[in-house]
């Protein structure tokens, strides 16, 4: 059976705490079952999630979901994603099976930039049932919708640093968040301080493969990457070699690393870049299972 995605949702883009008798302490979500067929049953939702810097909840875009009484289909949309059955069995499963453990604590994806950290923390907030952030978008909104790269011009990277810090220390306080970090976030020790409230998780992706990739859609929106010469991919390959030597050793930090030369190596593949976002997402899962296990927060 195909789920089509239903356009045109009449959902409040915001909602005043004030108009609410009780204000809600956590996430509000408005949900309708919208189908029944053969088994499967359709759900459209929509989250309701606050705004760290004013008093009113956001909503995110609408999801469909469903629930199968068998599987019919032979793909399943995770996260906003669409995963082959397997892979949507595998991260299910994986999600059910550790969220217990996690007491409501926030996941933080670090890494370089164009690591991924957006897309796997899109899947993972999808299976866990967490709501997602991205503190550069949260910066962005912050400075009056200013671009992350005009920041840089504007402000200085200084600037952007203190936003940065500023938006994790907020987001600290709360629960259930996956939260996508900016690729320089690592660089100060009061943001680990904040992180460390909750679990930290290293995309580490090798420097060629995120050069092609950020050469593959333009530097422009990298402030970092501006001041190096040459075509996209040496301009690219020369700056994250730099900062790479600069920020691996924090990255030693995180409580769990997805190394994805060794899942693509695991899996027979040559290029990191066959790899899905489940697949990785599945791996961030384990070896967030693996550091609960080490901490003796879940059995082994």
């Amino acid at each position: 059976m195909e789920v089509k995605v239903l356009q045109n949702l009449q959902y409040p883009t915001w909602v005043d705490l004030d108009k609410f008798q009780r204000k809600p302490t956590g996430l509000v979500r408005f949900s309708r079952r919208i189908r029944e067929d053969k088994g499967v049953q359709v759900f459209i939702s929509a989250h309701m999630q606050p705004n760290i810097t004013s008093n009113r909840y956001k909503s995110v875009a609408p999801e469909v979901s469903c629930t199968f009484k068998s599987f019919p289909a032979s793909v399943v949309e995770t996260g906003g994603f669409h995963a082959p059955l397997d892979e949507a069995l595998i991260l299910k499963n994986k999600s059910q099976e550790i969220e217990p453990y996690l007491e409501g604590r926030s996941i933080y994806l670090v890494g370089m930039m164009g690591c991924g950290k957006t897309t796997v923390g899109k899947v993972l907030s999808g299976v866990l049932g967490y709501s997602f952030f991205d503190c550069d978008t949260l910066i962005e909104q912050d400075v009056n919708g200013t671009t992350v790269a005009d920041i840089f011009k504007l402000y200085g990277e200084g600037f952007f640093r203190d936003k940065e810090t500023d938006v994790l220390r907020k987001l600290s306080i709360m629960h259930r968040l996956v939260v996508s970090t900016g690729g320089g976030a690592v660089i100060r020790p009061i943001n680990w301080k904040y992180m460390h409230k909750g679990i930290s998780v290293f995309l580490d992706v090798p420097v060629e493969a995120l050069a092609k990739r950020i050469a593959a859609v333009g530097t422009n929106s990298r402030p970092l990457l501006h001041y190096e010469s040459g075509d996209a991919y040496t301009k690219a390959f020369k700056r994250l070699s730099t900062l790479w030597e600069e920020r691996s050793g924090a990255y030693e930090n995180a409580n769990a690393r997805v190394s994805l030369e060794n899942i693509a190596a695991k899996l027979g593949h040559r290029d990191v870049s066959a790899l899905t976002p489940a697949t990785i997402a599945i791996e961030a899962l384990e070896q967030i299972e693996q550091s609960l296990k080490e901490e003796g927060e879940m059995p082994f």
